[in-house]
């Protein structure tokens, strides 16, 4: 199987853009409620507006803040801003002997990469790209950058995207809609072939915008990225790629549903109850604030002829017997004690959905290390299946690509294979040694149980398995730690040393052996 053509690609994308039409409803008031300001649905391709005001509806900010700190605590929780988040480890089938000098290539090639990661904008293009996987789709562009800016990482709203899954769930096909400025075409992609008819078409103003569809798909094996024109179905770019450039990273689906679900769908009806509950109680304090009154037209006073600000008059017939005041305040409706009670439930309601209250409240005494790790564990627990999926979907995608680009740039001399069994990816965020930390107790709890039992004990033990162990849990540089040929010749060394210094003083060297051996 070849390239597809321009007019297959448009009607498959046609489909796929119906099928996404399904979840428009939901995702449209999930952005408008808790990310206006990415809220690409309100006018985006009807006007293209800059600067609109996409707050107009939103009266509580509870959602905005919680959906922020969210994001926030997603990513410093694990993939911390310049830090090292992850480490490339050897995989099962590296040789047990060989390990640790794998580990010390590995390390080397994980510096590389996250050095190259600090210089490219990783940092930001994530914090939008966990904003966007809040509300439940978040999509992420990997491509190869300039001198300057090595590789570019760029967090695509997911309103433009639209996208295919491949036999197995993973998504293999994305389209891409956006509108470029025709002189920075040419600019933007280096490669494309731009027909004379379409300078033609634009050389009156070069800076009008033109509408192209971005495809990227696999077919037959052979990953193809092509970018035509919308209108004129003219190919600008074709290329064949060597790895998927796109990250597709889902929150939470279902096995027959293509996007995501997020903590912000689920908290979206006590979102939308809230800011509902908002506009009353403020539409309620603005009539206690200015009053409204009512007024009898008894022929002393003229309701025509009087004005009371801010307040209002309403004429009446009557306010009260034998006719009531000339001029009354109107009863004001409505209990702005209960009104209180419902917002702060709902608020309440909401953070926990949004895990915005994990750990205590700033203003209290310093934390304990421990504290922190016991709330970093909490959160992991209530992250549950989506903490697996991040890793599955975005961290591994992430630096797999990244690790393929550098390879296409010359910078990585042996070749990787990141499949779990040569190379395997092993987080080492906040989030992730929090867990790690649970297995170093119990190890050092059986540590201490084997010790209280005296000779027996000890035999229960492989002191130097427990040092990797500990040290691969703990996420030690293979640099700082001893290959297995250091170790026995430090311990020829170390049982040369014990016996000279125990033949001159006439002692028996057996126990000294067999306890160097141990």
């Amino acid at each position: 199987m070849a390239e597809l053509s321009i007019q297959e690609l448009k009607k498959r994308y046609k489909r796929c853009e119906d099928h996404k039409n399904n979840w428009r409803t939901i995702y449209e008031e999930a952005y408008e409620f808790a990310l206006p300001m990415r809220n690409l649905y309100d006018g985006y391709y009807e006007g293209d507006v800059p600067g609109q005001n996409k707050m107009k509806r939103v009266f509580d900010s509870t959602a905005v803040h919680s959906t922020a700190r969210f994001a926030n605590r997603l990513q410093s929780s694990l993939f911390p801003p310049q830090q090292e988040w992850c480490r490339l480890m050897p995989g099962a089938d590296i040789p047990e002997e060989r390990k640790i000098e794998a580990q010390t290539a590995l390390d080397f090639y994980s510096k590389r990469m996250f050095q190259l990661m600090r210089i490219s904008g990783f940092d930001l293009a994530m914090g939008e790209f966990l904003l966007d996987l809040a509300i439940g789709t978040s999509c992420m562009l990997i491509q190869q950058g300039d001198e300057n800016t090595r590789i570019r990482y760029t967090a695509v709203p997911s309103f433009q995207i639209s996208f295919e899954e491949g036999p197995n769930g993973n998504p293999d096909t994305v389209y891409r809609r956006l509108k470029r400025a025709f002189n920075v075409i040419e600019k933007e992609f280096l490669d494309a072939e731009i027909p004379q008819e379409l300078i033609d078409k634009y050389k009156e103003d070069p800076t009008e915008k033109v509408e192209l569809l971005e495809a990227t798909y696999t077919n037959d094996g052979v990953i193809y990225y092509c970018v035509s024109t919308m209108e004129d179905d003219i190919k600008l770019v074709s290329r064949k790629l060597k790895s998927f450039p796109w990250v597709i990273s889902r929150y939470m689906k279902a096995s027959n549903e293509r996007y995501g679900r997020g903590p912000v769908l689920y908290a979206l009806p006590d979102i939308k109850t809230l800011n509902k509950v908002t506009e009353l109680t403020l539409k309620n304090a603005s009539i206690s604030i200015g009053g409204v009154f009512t007024a009898v037209d008894d022929g002393v006073l003229n309701p025509e002829t009087i004005s009371i600000v801010p307040g209002a008059v309403i004429s009446v017939s009557s306010n009260g017997g034998p006719r009531g005041a000339s001029l009354a305040p109107l009863a004001r409706s409505g209990d702005v004690n209960l009104s209180q009670l419902v917002a702060n439930d709902l608020r309440t309601n909401i953070k926990k959905t949004l895990l915005d209250e994990s750990l205590a409240p700033e203003n209290m005494s310093a934390r304990s290390a421990t504290e922190i790790q016991a709330k970093l564990s909490e959160l992991s627990q209530n992250l549950g299946s989506a903490f697996g999926r991040l890793i599955s979907e975005t961290m591994t995608p992430i630096v797999r690509r990244t690790l393929e680009l550098m390879d296409e740039m010359g910078m990585i001399e042996l070749p990787l294979k990141v499949n779990g069994l040569e190379v395997q990816i092993v987080p080492t965020s906040p989030l992730a040694m929090a867990n790690n930390m649970e297995k170093v107790n119990d190890v050092m709890n059986y540590l201490q149980i084997a010790q209280s039992l005296g000779p027996v004990g000890q035999t229960l033990v492989k002191q130097d398995k427990i040092g990797d162990y500990l040290a691969d849990m703990l996420s030690i540089p293979a640099e700082l730690r001893t290959t297995p040929e250091e170790r026995a010749a430090m311990q020829e060394q170390m049982l040369a040393t014990a016996q000279a210094v125990a033949e001159q003083q006439g002692v028996d060297t057996a126990p000294i052996e067999q306890a160097i051996a141990q």
